[in-house]
């Protein structure tokens, strides 16, 4: 709702909704990398928590009238979400076999964005029935809350030393593979980043054509209903994991921006932003599962949390960059037509990068990263 709240309700300009976006995600990097380091360090599950208590700050955002405002307490939101999710990803690591990292990641990635895809579900009909955006912000405190006092039950997280199976595990990866293979996946999913935006502008471009509230939420619903069944299906799917993450990633994420550029610029039905939002769903939940179950499996248990940061904060970094793009270049370029196609482009980019080095030799133990 953010976004239309922002730009229709505070009649705020779309560069301002793109400047949020880019604080949001720029400093968040910092955010990210700092709570993975730091739950290595004093336990997960302490850092996760404090992360995850402090996101309802982005409910209180639709409550005040004032644009500035508004933004300031969806940043500070959004960076707790980044500082929570690096620890949340390891303590899944924890808990999770080698064999099984893939689908346990899907199966989080669903949870994720089959509660998105409820929570825009539900605000189509709050809408429909004549509820104000401040009462939906509201509501949406109750979740949050709910999701904060479960994690304190979890027992995983703590500060712990890697038992001998994990380093005997370990002490047979090849460190030298391991290491090609994590740089490899930071410059792509940098790159990546640089072709990412806040899912907010689909949302815009859906309402500048359709001026209705509800068809704008609508493309989000598809999106995240998209993501979410994906996320279920890629563990099964998904038989080379750095080839599916570059070419059914990165790819289709690149290519869907493209066709959104293309439906923009030639006028062609609205109808047409449906599908290629679908496309853009499966591209998601294909680079949300892949990207931490590879760095789970190339991280020894000392350092997964760290490794998890510095996902999110590469990824971040792009996205502050991505985000502030799209907002000039629509301003300055009339539309969306170079806006989505500059973040197509380098989506395409990404999938070479991390496509031209799937022929790494596969690590041991077998069949568990597979290029």
């Amino acid at each position: 709702m953010f976004p239309l709240f922002l730009v229709h309700s505070l009649h705020a300009p779309v560069w301002l909704f793109s400047v949020v976006m880019a604080v949001s995600f720029g400093p968040g990097a910092l955010f990210g990398l700092v709570g993975g380091r730091l739950g290595d360090r004093i336990g997960h599950k302490k850092v996760a928590i404090t992360g995850n208590a402090l996101i309802p700050l982005l409910s209180f955002s639709g409550l005040v009238m004032a644009p500035m405002m508004a933004a300031a307490l969806f940043c500070a939101g959004w960076w707790s979400r980044n500082f929570r999710s690096p620890p949340r990803r390891a303590m899944l690591t924890e808990v999770t076999t080698r064999e099984n990292r893939t689908k346990a990641f899907g199966f989080l990635h669903s949870l994720d964005i089959g509660g998105g895809f409820l929570a825009a579900l539900g605000t189509v009909l709050l809408l429909t029935a004549g509820f104000k955006f401040s009462s939906i912000f509201l509501i949406t405190l109750i979740p949050l809350v709910l999701s904060t006092i479960t994690l304190t039950l979890v027992r995983a997280g703590a500060r712990r030393q890697p038992s001998a199976d994990v380093k005997s595990v370990a002490s047979a990866v090849s460190h030298d593979v391991n290491q090609k293979l994590y740089r490899r996946i930071l410059i792509a999913t940098g790159l990546y980043g640089f072709s990412s935006f806040s899912f907010g502008f689909p949302i815009l471009t859906v309402y500048q054509r359709y001026h209705n509230d509800t068809a704008a939420i609508g493309a989000y619903v598809v999106f995240f209903g998209i993501s979410a069944l994906t996320g279920l299906m890629i563990g099964k799917i998904a038989k080379r994991e750095v080839a599916f993450l570059a070419w059914g990633g990165y790819l289709l994420g690149g290519i869907g921006s493209i066709l959104m550029a293309i439906i923009a610029a030639t006028g062609q039905n609205a109808i047409l932003y449906f599908p290629v939002v679908a496309l853009m769903g499966f591209s998601l939940g294909v680079i949300e599962t892949l990207e931490p179950a590879i760095m789970s499996l190339i991280r020894t248990a000392q350092n997964t949390g760290g490794g998890m940061g510095a996902l999110t904060a590469t990824r971040s970094i792009g996205l502050f960059a991505a985000n502030a793009m799209m907002g000039i270049l629509h301003h300055f370029g009339h539309g969306w037509l170079w806006a989505y196609g500059y973040v197509g482009l380098l989506g395409v980019a990404a999938a070479l990068i991390l496509g031209s080095g799937a022929g790494l030799n596969a690590m041991a133990p077998p069949n568990t990263i597979r290029r």
